[in-house]
């Protein structure tokens, strides 16, 4: 699996300075994206659409990129067995405030159906614990995202 993410990363961006590390955060990203998306196991393409949104406007890739990487999102959620090795990366690599933005972003993929399951809003929990944002800031982006629906 990680030799299908660099082969993607290396042939599609690797020009891009920094490009490893740069694009390991940008699937955890995306894989944490998408385990907000599957966790309630009601699979909905407004979900996909704005993860494919938050990424294009996080990262400015295109598309086609987007569309990859999704792809490598779903893969890496589904051979995953905790949320570690992607928070890890966040921890490593984001400040506080693109972390803050990180878990905005998570509420916003969670309300775009326009219902808060139980189960996405204890893993949304879970993360911000995991990369240390406090509560303070989980609860005002939970109602920014959830004020401001996409």
């Amino acid at each position: 699996m990680i030799d299908r993410i660099k082969q993607f990363f290396t042939a599609e961006i690797a020009s891009k300075a920094g490009a490893d590390v740069e694009h390991q955060q940008r699937l955890a990203t995306a894989s944490l994206m998408v385990e907000i998306m599957v966790i309630d196991r009601q699979l909905d393409n407004t979900e996909r659409d704005v993860i494919r949104r938050l990424l294009e406007k996080q990262f400015e890739l295109s598309k086609d990129e987007i569309d990859q990487l999704v792809k490598l999102a779903h893969q890496e959620v589904a051979e995953s067995t905790s949320l570690y090795q992607f928070t890890r990366l966040i921890n490593d690599h984001f400040d506080e405030q693109k972390k803050v933005g990180l878990i905005e972003n998570l509420w916003r993929v969670a309300y775009v159906d326009n219902e808060l399951d139980k189960h996405e809003e204890a893993l949304i929990r879970r993360i911000a614990e995991l990369i240390y944002v406090s509560h303070s800031d989980f609860i005002r982006t939970k109602h920014i995202a959830g004020n401001s629906r996409d």
